[in-house]
């Protein structure tokens, strides 16, 4: 059975009608209980890839989502418009997304470097300590000198006399090591899985509303959205989890990981999920959040920052409300909710009690 998490948003008109003009769009979403991702400056990202779909009819003030943006394959079935009630108690009709956990048109990875003498080309990244700015490379070196990064010597992920890295190498270990309590044996390594890992028929549903829905205070999330690309912008990893078990959830280079509950899932937008330029110089679309808002990368084309809410979002005539994504080792994408998002929030079955995501 799939899970079901947020939804966007579309007016029900403008649902119809991308409906029917979806035709090979396919959306891919995954889950899992830890999340590895990785990003490197946008300009540099070694599996960049703009979204081919021109924002050539910038969003109006109805908010209506454009499936269009969307990747090819994005989805395993087309989009469908469903009766749905947020969180709130508005009941309201709801996109059904329902994705496979890979991102459209590309390969994750790499994550983890396999020696302490390799470079970038052929590692991922990682969250900067200072919690803001780029991602850093997650080269062979970084992790030989970890201890001195976060001034503890305890930090050894490698085996000093072949210089070998310690990963995670096989679906037992990515099981045991992606996860906010990590066993004994898997302390010490840095962390990455692959999709191959995915239980069969992997798949994982989100409900956005159909058309946004301001709330009448902000609220919290833990999945943030959707990505062009089909796969989840997920909520903050638990860093102090991760560190205090002398692991690193390495990202690719475009800021995400792999785990078992949520497949491939972003922490972080280095560019790879960017629409193409917009005319009027807005800053590119990555996402739209599960309030059915749009998301889009901090900076506008001239490298400029919007004035931002708490939320870190915005109005302007052309897109009405819209948010921007935080910078990359901040550990968010946005700050909060503006609007409703569904009662079927995704995560285990009722009665159990989430895990914490990495």
């Amino acid at each position: 059975m799939p899970q079901y998490k947020y939804a966007k948003t579309y007016t029900e008109k403008d649902t119809v009608m991308g409906l029917k003009n979806y035709s090979a769009c396919a959306i891919i979403v995954t889950a899992t209980a830890l999340t590895l991702s990785g990003c490197n400056d946008s300009s540099s990202n070694k599996n960049t890839e703009q979204v081919s779909s021109p924002l050539s009819e910038p969003q109006k003030a109805n908010q209506s989502i454009n499936l269009s943006m969307f990747k090819q394959e994005a989805f395993i079935t087309e989009p469908k418009i469903v009766d749905c009630e947020t969180q709130q108690g508005t009941k309201t009709t709801c996109y059904e997304f329902t994705t496979s956990g890979a991102p459209a048109g590309r390969e994750p990875g790499p994550f983890c470097p396999r020696s302490t003498t390799d470079g970038a080309d052929v590692s991922g990244t990682w969250f900067d300590k200072q919690g803001k700015g780029e991602l850093v490379d997650l080269t062979g070196d970084f992790i030989l000198k970890l201890d001195e990064y976060y001034g503890d010597e305890k930090w050894v992920l490698y085996d000093a006399k072949t210089n070998k890295v310690r990963y995670t190498a096989t679906k037992e270990s990515c099981s045991g090591a992606a996860r906010p309590d990590v066993e004994e044996q898997y302390k010490q390594n840095c962390i990455e899985c692959e999709l191959s890992y995915l239980e069969d028929n992997f798949s994982l549903t989100y409900l956005i509303p159909t058309t946004p829905i301001v709330s009448k205070k902000s609220s919290r999330l833990h999945t943030v959205g959707i990505a062009l690309d089909g796969t989840e912008l997920s909520g903050p990893a638990p860093i102090n989890a991760i560190l205090g078990s002398y692991t690193i959830a390495a990202f690719d280079d475009c800021g995400g990981h792999i785990n078992l509950h949520q497949g491939y899932h972003y922490h972080s937008t280095t560019g790879c999920t960017n629409s193409a330029p917009n005319t009027d110089g807005h800053a590119p679309l990555i996402g739209y959040a599960v309030d059915g808002y749009g998301i889009y990368a901090m900076k506008d084309a001239q490298g400029n920052e919007e004035s931002l809410d708490e939320c870190r979002g915005i109005t302007d005539e052309t897109r009405g409300y819209h948010y921007h994504a935080a910078s990359p080792s901040e550990n968010l994408f946005i700050g909060c909710l503006h609007g409703e998002s569904v009662r079927a929030a995704g995560g285990p079955p009722p009665g159990n009690k989430p895990p914490p995501k990495h």
